[in-house]
């Protein structure tokens, strides 16, 4: 198969897409990423070499007249460079993972005859999902999830495709590599692939508290929103407490196995690599998130037991709720078993299969229709 990934925008959007390339490679298949040309799409690929990533336009829908004019002109540069790609390349389908990035090839794929897959990775549907629903050949979303007007042989519900670098590792090495002390706990804080001014800044005025209490913080800010840097402090009892700053990071295994807890938000892809590497987390959605789709992620997750959810007006109190909870060790452990059980579906291989058997029919109808226009012809030819 040449199928075309379209995943860019943001790191939930772009590691989906990552780990499916990888495994449909692994299987033969060729492939290539569309993503956006953001800063935070250009910085993660650099550890993927071997795959082959192309930036195409595209920009966010907004009612604003001069952002909508930058969405327009943006959208339609976009459309143009992907059916350019397409006439080249000429791939089997095309597979959207959501975001401003996947509107623009979803309609040239349209225009070309290029069967269109999408994912959707989130609890709630996103616009561009429900915008291109009725084009799709097939819908994958998340277990439990409903689109409506779309017919249920449409839908496969898979989870999110998870980077096979990404697995639950050794605390002691983890903590080693990142360069923090093996001793002591360990509170993670991340702000999504964008980071979080808030979070960053409630790590600031509270890292006093935790250095009294003897908590480690590593936090990572987001490109462009903090300086990278060491803080050190002592606890009550004069043991030194560090607080490390960095504005990205490509060692995610090891950061969240290192972690005893992690502070983030909700976006999609964090809280799926959560569950891969078993760790217990408090989760605070992004209040202005499209349609609240980070509270709908950060609920299934509380209800599934493996973390706990504070809403964004509750930020204050955080830091009394990452103490009470980061030195109970018995509440910590449920929810890491809980997080195991959550992990049992292989869902990158369950979208490869089902790619497959979508390219098989598609074959076999364009041979079964070619067919029957080759007996017409020969028909007509002999009746003439």
């Amino acid at each position: 198969m040449k199928i075309l990934i379209s995943c860019g925008g943001t790191g939930g959007h772009l590691a989906p897409g990552i780990a499916l390339a990888e495994g449909l490679i692994s299987r033969g298949h060729t492939c290539w990423l569309l993503i956006s040309e953001k800063k935070v799409d250009k910085r993660l690929i650099q550890k993927y070499p071997n795959l082959d990533f192309v930036a195409v336009p595209g920009a966010p829908f907004s009612l604003h007249p001069l952002r909508f004019w930058s969405f327009a002109c943006q959208q339609a540069r976009g459309i143009i460079q992907s059916v350019r790609i397409m006439c080249k390349l000429s791939p089997d389908l095309l597979i959207g993972f959501g975001g401003f990035s996947t509107a623009g090839v979803a309609v040239a794929a349209f225009w070309r005859g290029v069967p269109l897959v999408l994912h959707e990775s989130n609890r709630v549907a996103g616009r561009a999902t429900r915008a291109l629903q009725r084009l799709a050949y097939r819908i994958y979303l998340p277990p439990g999830v409903r689109l409506r007007k779309v017919s249920p042989e449409t839908v496969r519900h898979f989870g999110c495709p998870v980077r096979r670098e990404i697995r639950r590792l050794p605390v002691k090495s983890s903590r080693e590599k990142l360069r923090v002390e093996a001793g002591g706990k360990l509170l993670v804080v991340l702000g999504g692939s964008q980071g979080a001014a808030t979070l960053n800044d409630w790590v600031r005025e509270h890292f006093k508290f935790f250095a009294d209490e003897g908590i480690h913080v590593y936090c990572v800010t987001g490109m462009n929103k903090g300086n990278a840097g060491v803080v050190q402090l002592e606890s009550r009892d004069g043991q030194p407490i560090k607080a490390h700053f960095v504005p990205f990071t490509d060692n995610i295994s090891e950061l969240l196995s290192a972690a005893d807890l992690v502070v983030t938000r909700a976006g999609a892809g964090t809280i799926n690599e959560l569950i891969r590497c078993r760790v217990p987390s408090i989760l605070i959605p992004y209040p202005f998130a499209a349609d609240n789709h980070q509270w709908a992620n950060a609920l299934f997750v509380e209800r599934q037991g493996g973390g706990i959810v504070i809403g964004h007006d509750y930020i204050g109190d955080l830091h009394r709720e990452v103490v009470d909870l980061i030195f109970n060790d018995w509440l910590l452990r449920t929810f890491r078993g809980n997080l195991e059980r959550m992990d049992r579906e292989d869902c990158v291989e369950r979208i490869m299969n089902d790619l497959e058997n979508i390219c098989d029919v598609i074959r076999s109808d364009s041979k079964r229709v070619s067919g029957e226009r080759l007996i017409k012809r020969s028909a007509k030819a002999g009746h003439e």
